[in-house]
């Protein structure tokens, strides 16, 4: 299957208008699509094994060694190149300064029934993860440590909104991401091996460095203002706590996430 390539030049034409759309959670859900910017990202996805379905070339975007890998590796899979303008770039991104870069890529649309919870020793997990940039910091997190991916709880932000893809500097492509309900959740975890350990600030939390964590180990963190709901947190099958040795009484959410992951990764390489 070979793909091809094209050149856009107007603001008003139908691609442009209809990709530009993607910066709204309903029209990508609608699409299946989402935007991702720039070549290190485009780079990272095409190492994983994911190629875009359109990707816009600004005048610059094809100079670099990367940019003519990742062009023939999208005519290959049968995607669209298509040479374009800053302005064109601009509208599709939002920013004023757009990387020359910008790929259009499939909307993955895991479940928990997808994950293969052996195929990591640590899962993150996150209930209403509000910040965008929160949400691809532990994308980085989940990649840096080796875990399986990220599973998002409840009423979460957008990991495919353009913030989030951006903070995940390409770290969506690599981990597995799943959405999902609380009431979904539980029962899927308790089917099978997993041990959940929940971050709470509660009087029964313990040290987090006092807990000797089982693989696989599902890292839960909650809301960045409200933390987890108190039933979330006793479901857990243990719940810790990080000291606070300042005047801040919690971490944030990331770094919690962060803090915890690199303590079950740690326990393992001794």
């Amino acid at each position: 299957m070979s793909g091809r390539r094209s050149t856009i030049e107007s603001l008003s034409n139908p691609l442009v208008k209809r990709m530009r759309l993607l910066r709204e959670k309903r029209h990508r859900r609608a699409e299946g699509l989402f935007l991702a910017e720039g070549l290190r990202i485009a780079t990272e996805a095409r190492e994983a094994g994911v190629l875009p379905k359109w990707l816009f070339l600004g005048p610059e975007g094809t100079a670099h060694p990367l940019a003519q890998e990742l062009i023939e590796a999208t005519l290959g899979a049968g995607g669209e190149v298509v040479d374009t303008t800053p302005a064109i770039l601009s509208k599709l991104s939002g920013k004023d300064n757009p990387q020359t870069i910008v790929g259009i890529y499939a909307e993955p649309r895991a479940t928990l029934a997808d994950i293969d919870r052996d195929a990591a020793p640590i899962w993150l997990v996150a209930e209403r993860l509000r910040d965008p940039g929160n949400l691809g910091t532990m994308l980085r997190t989940g990649d840096a440590v080796g875990a399986g991916g990220l599973i998002l709880l409840d009423d979460s932000t957008d990991p495919y909104g353009v913030e989030a893809v951006r903070a995940s500097m390409g770290a969506i492509f690599t981990q597995s991401l799943v959405q999902a309900r609380w009431d979904e959740f539980l029962p899927w975890l308790r089917s099978g091996p997993g041990e959940l350990v929940a971050t709470w600030l509660g009087d029964d939390s313990v040290d987090y460095q006092a807990v000797r964590y089982s693989a696989p180990t599902f890292i839960l963190v909650g809301n960045e203002s409200q933390g987890l709901p108190a039933d979330y947190a006793s479901a857990a099958d243990v719940r810790v706590k990080m000291p606070m040795l300042g005047k801040a009484d919690s971490l944030n959410a990331a770094v919690a996430a962060a803090v915890m992951a690199y303590e079950v990764l740690n326990q393992r390489r001794r």
